[in-house]
């Protein structure tokens, strides 16, 4: 497992797997935070609804611990992602999670790192809405390939939430 806190105390180490310093990464870490934040807040149930859920099975804070704790941790798993794209096997090794929730968390954090940087005014121009917006972008590409390689996950037992995982075949 890569051990973040050594990592992060060593400005080259964290600059060859983040693309960022210790500064630009500390500088970017309160605005990561304030979305990530936000994110929970949004995806709490309001106490309005929560006499309409049915009763829960496991206490508050029971089940698995996540891995990626903190939002510094967080940050960093998204941050080494764009860097490296490793494939979600090698990033579960790396991040003690299993291929799927690494998947899961990359999934979870873009738009989280997409807002934040928004607001730093630090965000490249990632999408493109159109075949003709590509290749006024890429003029010199001839040939394109797209990986659709369907990858397996673990999917939840419960029928309804399995729903969101079935590709349509």
């Amino acid at each position: 497992m890569l051990d973040i806190n050594r990592v992060l105390k060593e400005d080259r180490l964290l600059r060859a797997l983040t693309g960022l310093n210790l500064k630009a990464f500390n500088e970017l870490l309160p605005a990561f935070s304030v979305q990530l934040n936000s994110e929970a807040i949004r995806l709490t149930p309001r106490s309005a609804n929560a006499t309409t859920q049915k009763p829960r099975l496991r206490a508050r804070g029971g089940g698995r611990k996540a891995r990626l704790l903190q939002a510094k941790d967080q940050l960093f798993f998204i941050l080494f992602y764009f860097k490296c794209y490793p494939t979600f096997d090698v990033a579960g090794v790396l991040f003690d999670l299993h291929r799927s929730r690494a998947h899961r968390w990359m999934l979870r954090l873009q738009p989280i790192l997409e807002k934040s940087l928004g607001k730093k005014m630090a965000l490249p121009e990632r999408k493109l809405e159109s075949i003709g917006e590509f290749m006024t972008r890429f003029p010199s590409a001839k040939e394109v390939m797209i990986d659709g390689t369907e990858r397996p996950i673990q999917r939840p037992k419960e029928q309804q939430k399995q729903k969101n995982h079935y590709s349509g075949k």
